[in-house]
């Protein structure tokens, strides 16, 4: 198994045994390899037990706060293609992710592959739920101008739908729509902008766009509104009220695996894509999980060539629902996210944001 050979896979066509053995094989070699190049990364492995074993459950894994405290890179400091940094507020220390061109163009094709999947394999007319300004303010830049311009990609005549003042711009959104008239259209943004700056400001004016013909991706920020008692359903009912639009598209991701996100289906489960995988650790000895039982989630990829961040225990909660089942027809496990572990920090693009 080569990576040509993994990325050339439906991004949801591989069932569960068959992506064990495929990405257990490129995984395990990859240890060995981050074990030889990274000092920290094969001290940790030692501190942390040793884990060893073909089985994906068995793959040594690194808690992702690890990322916040340390560089870690398998690479040589000329090969250094980019520095990433998650996402964090005013006093949180953020990850730093080290790329090379290689690890970069595998990221970028697994993110292609995935929301080409649910989008087509079209660019679309892109309305982009954030104001323009995003991009120039180096504050916001790591958190949600990054995320902006991952998913642009997949756009053409991309708009900004809010002003500098975070207000609906709704004369150029207007002009936008008249020029995409009767096209499918892509609309990104953060959860909690999307709800705040978008839809209750379009609520309070009375004013409905009409984006019927939209697929909607967002992601980040669901704890602040979980805070206002704003579930998911009610999210998608709220946009359906105000603009029309029915396609609504979460996902589940982070700086440390950038590209393998965890899409959410129409069926509102989150999937793991033949490029990942997901394992559940129980609280207490972290053992994996069965189907059904909550605890905390462990996400896998071989796309971290550069870095040692192919096994990665999380701070989020989550629970597998299903395997290869879906009703929604997509092959391997699909899951929820319940929540936080305690005395986590607060992590996700749009968290930190404070308007």
């Amino acid at each position: 198994m080569t990576y040509e050979d993994l990325l050339e896979q439906e991004p949801y066509g591989v069932l569960s045994d068959e992506k064990e053995r495929m990405l257990g094989e490129l995984l395990n070699r990859l240890t060995e390899r981050h074990r030889d190049c990274c000092p920290a990364y094969d001290a940790a492995c030692g501190l942390l037990g040793d884990r060893k074993g073909s089985r994906l459950c068995e793959i040594p894994l690194l808690p992702v706060s690890l990322f916040k405290k340390t560089e870690l890179c398998s690479i040589p400091e000329e090969e250094i293609f980019k520095r990433l940094t998650s996402s964090g507020t005013t006093g949180q220390q953020t990850s730093r992710i080290v790329l090379d061109r290689r690890t970069a163009e595998w990221q970028q094709r697994t993110l292609e592959r995935i929301v080409g999947s649910f989008i087509g394999g079209k660019r679309l007319p892109m309305l982009i739920i954030d104001s323009p300004g995003v991009l120039h303010d180096r504050n916001l830049f790591s958190a949600r101008g990054a995320g902006i311009l991952g998913f642009s990609m997949f756009g053409t005549r991309r708009r900004y739908a809010l002003t500098e003042e975070m207000e609906p711009d709704l004369d150029a959104v207007g002009e936008w729509l008249e020029a995409a008239a009767g096209e499918p259209v892509l609309v990104f943004g953060f959860t909690y902008m999307i709800w705040k700056h978008f839809y209750q400001a379009l609520l309070q004016s009375g004013k409905r766009l009409p984006l019927e013909n939209g697929i909607l991706i967002h992601g980040g920020g669901w704890k602040k509104l979980q805070n206002e008692s704003v579930s998911a359903e009610r999210f998608k009912e709220g946009l359906r009220e105000v603009c029309g639009i029915t396609r609504v598209h979460d996902y589940y991701g982070m700086a440390e695996q950038t590209g393998c996100i965890y899409m959410e289906c129409e069926c509102g489960h989150l999937h793991a894509s033949s490029y990942s995988e997901l394992l559940i650790r129980d609280m207490e000895d972290f053992s994996c999980c069965e189907t059904g039982k909550e605890g905390v989630v462990q996400v896998l990829t071989p796309m971290a060539w550069s870095y040692p961040g192919h096994s990665i225990l999380t701070e989020d909660k989550g629970v597998i629902l299903g395997i290869d089942d879906c009703p929604c027809g997509r092959k391997g496990k699909y899951f929820k996210l319940t929540g936080r572990i305690p005395k986590a920090e607060v992590r996700g693009c749009s968290d930190t944001y404070e308007g």
